[in-house]
């Protein structure tokens, strides 16, 4: 590009030459033929040199720098493309175990709900067996007592008996007698309390 502008700035140079006679005669000193020759040579010097300058030292630190640049860009490239890989790798693991803590936790979940109903039914057998015995042996009791009900009621009616007439009378009756008729009055009413 340097080179083009030098290039250019001379052949524009050579084609004003009409214009530059021109102007002299009108009075600019710079554009006298006398002094083009010294012109042109400082003017191929000054660009020379600043070509050399620029391409030789400006230049390379530029192309240096971009390079560095692009370089870097492409390092960051690359680590931002291991950086998104190792994130949907680090994502997809991430879904993976929430997926089978979930499945666990429903296992779990399941599992012991299993077991809780069957503590629950094996409870509920085991307490209605109990409920049984114990309704089995009150109705065993009641049936004894039913049975022997009569005998103590009928032996405390006639130890009651012999009792109260021994201190209405004031002298001690047999037993026997009162035993017989307590035992008329309990047949006679006493069988249809005892059946209930």
């Amino acid at each position: 590009m340097i080179k083009k502008i030098f290039f250019q700035s001379i052949f524009f140079n050579f084609f004003l030459v009409k214009e530059v006679f021109a102007a002299e005669s009108g009075g600019m000193p710079q554009l006298n033929p006398e002094f083009w020759i010294s012109q042109i040579f400082w003017l191929t010097l000054t660009f020379g040199i600043l070509y050399i300058v620029l391409s030789k030292i400006i230049l390379p630190k530029i192309s240096a720098n971009l390079e560095l640049r692009k370089t870097q860009i492409q390092e960051n490239i690359e680590a931002a493309e291991k950086q998104r890989e190792n994130s949907e790798s680090k994502l997809k693991e991430f879904n993976e175990i929430v997926l089978k803590s979930k499945l666990e936790a429903k296992n779990i979940f399941k599992n012991a709900r299993e077991k809780v109903l069957k503590d629950i039914n094996s409870k509920k057998e085991s307490l209605e067996k109990q409920i049984d015995e114990e309704i089995k042996r009150a109705e065993e009791e009641i049936g004894m007592l039913k049975k022997s009900a009569p005998n103590k009621i009928n032996k405390i009616a006639i130890e009651t008996s012999s009792e109260l007439v021994k201190k209405l009378i004031g002298a001690e009756v047999n037993n026997s007698s009162i035993s017989a008729i307590v035992d008329d009055l309990s047949k006679k009413n006493g069988n249809k309390y005892y059946d209930n």
